[in-house]
């Protein structure tokens, strides 16, 4: 199985790049992971909703070319449904069984443009916080990991 993290932005933490590098490590046994980073916009200061709507359009765009054609997309936005260990272990399982490919999107600053999420064929959420999109990018590599542990039946903390 092949899954992806399509991201807008660079980690600039030692500390985030460290713990993608645990889990990417990790998740070799079940899967062949790759986080693809896509560059992100500069936001203006008091930047108008005209500008921040190119902005994502902009980002939405590089995401969107970054997908391999029939790759089935989940998108990472507040408005998603909230998702459980077990949600996301059942997802893994089941895109597994029909192709072995997955595309998980997470937005830069601003969030995903519409398009982004027009094209998912799901909108997961992991709570109603907002995270930065950083930190947002090891939480999904853990639970990632968490959902081949529980796939595997393999036992891990809780």
């Amino acid at each position: 199985m092949s899954v992806s993290i399509i991201c807008i932005g660079k980690l600039k933490e030692k500390y985030l790049s460290d713990a993608i590098k645990e889990y990417s490590k990790r998740l070799s046994r079940f899967c062949r992971f790759e986080i693809t980073e896509l560059a992100d916009e500069k936001i203006p200061d008091n930047a108008s909703e005209i500008q921040n709507q190119k902005i994502l359009e902009k980002e939405g765009m590089r995401i969107l070319n970054a997908i391999k054609p029939n790759t089935p997309i989940i998108s990472l936005c507040i408005e998603g449904s909230l998702v459980s260990s077990q949600d996301i272990a059942d997802t893994l399982s089941s895109y597994s069984m029909s192709g072995g490919r997955i595309a998980f999107v997470i937005g830069g600053s601003l969030g995903l443009w519409d398009k982004v999420k027009a094209a998912s064929d799901k909108r997961i959420s992991f709570g109603r916080i907002t995270l930065p999109h950083q930190i947002m990018r090891v939480v999904l590599a853990e639970q990632i990991y968490r959902g081949f542990k529980i796939i595997n039946n393999e036992s891990y903390h809780k």
